[in-house]
């Protein structure tokens, strides 16, 4: 029987209820009979309904096992897909295999740094330069300068105002500082 035709069964006997409420009917037509039959057929459907009820929370407390073992049962089945093709490419791919490979990308990496090394090289005339010699010949040069300036006779700006000037400036080539130094003998000439 379904929950509908209860409540319909249900609804009757509250007709009943209400006829003799209002007068309709009395025990001696027979009222109290329908009206007790009536009763009988409201407790079996009320336990029917409590039945119902129960199974209704039967089949879905069931429902909600049945999903929770499908998605335990997806879980392992991914778990497993996963775990296969894992193992297929550690088959393809192995350690010894790995470290062959780095090796042979270092060595390469080598080879391009001993190419740039090489490209870089100075070559013919320029490859035969000894630095140490340009560095001994090019301090001889400033020597010889030095030279020639105290044996320059003494202008009115002291000599040593020109050694402080150009100490102030040693990064600057020798020939700025000469060009300086005429600079100042120009100025001090116009006065």
């Amino acid at each position: 029987m379904h929950v509908f035709e209860v409540f319909v069964l249900f609804n009757d006997c509250l007709e009943i209820r209400g006829a003799r409420e209002e007068g309709e009917g009395t025990p001696e037509e027979g009222f109290r009979g329908a009206a007790i039959q009536c009763l009988k057929r409201k407790k079996l459907y009320e336990q029917q309904i409590e039945k119902y009820g129960g199974f209704q929370l039967r089949i879905h407390d069931q429902m909600i096992t049945l999903e929770g073992a499908k998605a335990t049962t997806e879980t392992i089945a991914a778990l497993k897909t996963t775990a296969a093709a894992m193992k297929g490419m550690h088959k393809a791919m192995k350690i010894d295999d790995v470290d062959k490979m780095m090796g042979e990308i270092n060595e390469q990496n080598e080879i391009i740094i001993q190419i740039q090394d090489a490209l870089a090289t100075p070559i013919g005339s320029a490859a035969n330069f000894d630095e140490d010699e340009l560095e001994a010949e090019l301090e001889e040069l400033e020597s010889a300068e030095l030279e020639e300036e105290l044996l320059q006779p003494a202008t009115t700006a002291s000599v040593a105002a020109i050694h402080a000037a150009a100490e102030k400036q040693p990064t600057r080539p020798i020939r700025a500082a000469e060009e300086d130094e005429l600079a100042a003998l120009q100025a001090e000439m116009a006065l």
